[in-house]
């Protein structure tokens, strides 16, 4: 994860501190368990729980289904600040690894709704694998979906829904990316999001 990658709002990054460091150790674990389970070194997750460096998305994303809770937890949003209707105009961008997400849900549930912009050559060869349920919905473009052994083409209109314990990554097909609906669970387990590449090839990167 490079430090150019954009994540919460820096105001937002002394709430997120301690809020990190809570959170683990309500999960009962180390520094260098939780780190080790995120895809972190303890050093970098020590820099995050001080406010010394701040979190992209994804570090987000795998921080909260190590602690079994939600991003908006992690960002200190509490039950109150749930809205059933997102609108298009509060959709902020958040980029990450290349990666453009518009959070399409809302916060503190136990799936996370995002709107994904994905450009070509970006994040393609990082495997992934998690506990939960994935599903995603092709906006627009050409999408490469891997799954196990099998690849998969899909275009505008065509989805998949699958076990995120499936070895699996994501590319854009064509160079001008692609955009997709994409929808994960965060399950209440001890288990990792586990990043399990890059396999050979350059862009090495984190997906949801």
């Amino acid at each position: 994860m490079s430090s150019s990658e954009t994540g919460p709002a820096e105001g937002t990054v002394a709430a997120v501190a301690p809020q990190l460091r809570e959170l683990r150790r309500r999960a009962a674990l180390t520094l260098e368990t939780a780190a080790r389970a995120a895809g972190l070194s303890p050093a970098h997750l020590s820099r995050l729980e001080t406010g010394q460096r701040q979190p992209s998305l994804p570090m987000l994303l795998s921080l909260a289904r190590v602690y079994g809770t939600t991003v908006a937890e992690l960002l200190g949003e509490t039950a109150a600040d749930r809205d059933a209707v997102v609108r298009a105009a509060d959709m902020e961008p958040t980029s990450a690894g290349g990666w453009t997400y518009y959070r399409a849900g809302a916060p503190g549930r136990g799936m996370h709704a995002l709107r994904v912009q994905v450009p070509y050559g970006s994040q393609g060869d990082v495997v992934r694998v998690h506990p939960g349920e994935e599903w995603l919905h092709v906006l627009r473009g050409r999408l490469r979906l891997r799954l196990g052994d099998t690849e998969h083409r899909l275009t505008a209109g065509d989805g998949a829904h699958f076990d995120s314990m499936t070895p699996h990554r994501i590319a854009a097909q064509d160079p001008d990316g692609v955009e997709l609906l994409f929808v994960h669970t965060l399950l209440q387990s001890p288990a990792a999001a586990l990043c399990l590449g890059p396999a050979a090839g350059p862009n090495p990167g984190e997906m949801p």
